[in-house]
């Protein structure tokens, strides 16, 4: 799992992605997030990869229960 920063424009990202959630009621944001979360899992294609993101990310999360 790649944690180093590879964005050549983070900002420009960030801001994209919250141009993209503009406007859109919660439901329709959360389900924004899952179609990118889908896409994004999709161009790594590497299943142990995104294992090992989706427990890092439970792990960072303050109100996850780390198994």
């Amino acid at each position: 799992m790649t944690t180093e920063p590879r964005i050549p424009d983070p900002d420009g990202f960030y801001a994209a992605l919250l141009a993209a959630h503009e406007g859109l009621e919660e439901a329709q944001s959360a389900d924004l997030n899952a179609r990118l979360v889908l896409l994004l899992a999709n161009q790594c294609g590497d299943q142990d990869v995104l294992l090992a993101c989706i427990h890092a990310a439970a792990e960072d999360s303050p109100t996850s229960k780390a198994p």
